[in-house]
């Protein structure tokens, strides 16, 4: 029967030095045996599971420790095994090391020491164990394209994926900044006859106005000032594979237009030329807002949103799929250990709780930020609790919930000023706008966010 825990076996001839290591490492494992030669440890080994065993080199018997060392690493490889050698035998020690033994010590025995090995093989022991079960974890879970899930949101949004992939429909992605919008068109890129083609992506949040009919459509040489040379557009660049345009809804009236219009005859030209390029791509786009106030608001055209949503999809944020979030943490940990060079860490129970609890406004992107600085900052090999920024602490979420976050104070402070300015103006949008040292459009999208109709 096998036993429970983490099991260590000592081997020495001497009983009292057996007896007495066994009570001296007693705290140290959750269950210690004995044995006076190298045979009698081997059918201890095969009748019961030990992890680490702790063997003299001079054995009575046909076999010695350091053939009964060979034996035990090619029978369980992952068996930890620390051999006592004489002081000053160095080549022994040496032999014992070249064979696989996890560490050696020297009689006479110091105990603190010899304790200190056993805890340290411990926890190699057993983040060994827990690194071949994160690996067996992400390989049963599931994915399409680095997404990763196993909570039903994911699952739906998986079949949703692998049911448009495959064709040229145009698809708008909904859902909260840090959500994997881009992911997810990527999924669809990975997975669709297009693949071998580019996957172009622009965020037209990032873009000014003045530039973005350039960055799409590109330009001829001299078409206006500082065009030194004809530029493909991202249409262009795109040809043959797919566009993803991010943060669509931050487009600009005019550019709206243009974009219309490449959807319904599938034709543009540069600006500055004269050809007629035709469009070969596959189009997705995102949004982290709710469209609807903003047709109504009249900042965002109807007819191009109808165009974009052929296929939506809604990215899940991280609170409706809170039962992925141990999956995640343990791919971030497993990622960003490799990637910086550390040694695979593992969090506590209590950690893992907190982080399940959590708010995550910023999504799985502020989860994967959380986790490599905790790699990076961490020294030891468990992440407990109190690693965890206060913020993410369920006793941080209590104490202060009645405390808002700067940008909930800013939003506030906006939405006061706006109700107040239109009040002024005699909700004259062009007055107020102009009060408020804003553009028009500007104030038009803060009234939608704000419900300001």
């Amino acid at each position: 029967m096998t036993a429970d825990g983490f099991g260590v076996l000592i081997v020495d001839d001497e009983p009292n030095i057996r007896s007495g290591l066994a009570k001296g490492l007693a705290r140290e494992a959750d269950y210690v045996e004995t044995a006076g030669n190298a045979q009698e440890a081997l059918d201890k080994f095969r009748e019961n599971r030990f992890h680490l065993v702790l063997a003299d080199v001079r054995l009575p018997g046909a076999l010695d420790g350091l053939q009964l060392l060979d034996r035990l690493i090619t029978a369980a490889p992952r068996t930890k095994v620390i051999v006592i050698t004489a002081h000053g035998a160095v080549e022994t020690a040496v032999e014992a090391m070249r064979l696989g033994a996890y560490d050696f010590i020297t009689k006479p025995l110091d105990l603190d020491l010899l304790r200190m090995q056993v805890r340290k093989a411990c926890d190699l022991y057993r983040l060994e164990v827990e690194n071949e079960q994160l690996r067996d974890r992400l390989a049963n879970a599931g994915e399409i394209s680095g997404i990763i899930g196993n909570s039903s949101a994911m699952q739906d949004l998986f079949g949703q994926i692998r049911q448009v992939a495959g064709t040229d429909a145009t698809v708008l992605i909904q859902g909260e900044s840090g959500s994997g919008k881009e992911l997810i068109a990527r999924a669809l890129h990975d997975l669709s006859t297009r693949s071998q083609g580019p996957f172009v992506a622009v965020n037209l949040g990032a873009l000014p106005e003045t530039l973005l009919e350039s960055e799409l459509f590109g330009h001829e040489k001299g078409s206006f000032s500082g065009a030194t040379r004809r530029k493909p557009g991202c249409f262009e660049q795109a040809r043959g594979g797919t566009l993803f345009l991010d943060e669509v809804t931050e487009m600009p009236a005019k550019s709206q237009v243009d974009l219309l219009r490449v959807l319904e005859t599938h034709r543009y030209v540069r600006v500055g030329g004269e050809e007629t390029i035709v469009s070969n791509v596959r189009l997705i786009s995102a949004t982290n807002k709710s469209v609807g106030p903003l047709i109504e608001e009249g900042t965002f055209r109807e007819d191009l949103f109808y165009r974009l949503n052929v296929v939506p999809l809604h990215a899940p944020a991280l609170r409706e799929r809170r039962d992925d979030i141990p999956l995640l943490v343990e791919h971030f940990l497993n990622y960003f250990c490799q990637r910086h060079d550390r040694p695979l860490k593992r969090l506590t129970a209590e950690a893992m709780q907190a982080l399940s609890a959590a708010r995550w406004p910023g999504n799985v992107r502020q989860l994967r930020n959380v986790i490599e600085r905790l790699i990076v900052t961490v020294g030891d090999s468990t992440i407990s609790r109190q690693d965890l920024p206060p913020e993410l602490t369920p006793h941080a979420a209590v104490s202060t919930a009645s405390i808002c976050t700067l940008a909930e104070v800013v939003e506030k402070a906006e939405k006061q000023a706006i109700q107040a300015a239109l009040a002024a103006c005699d909700y004259h949008r062009e007055k107020t706008a102009q009060l408020l040292a804003v553009s028009v459009r500007t104030l038009h999208y803060k009234m939608s966010r704000y419900g300001l109709h």
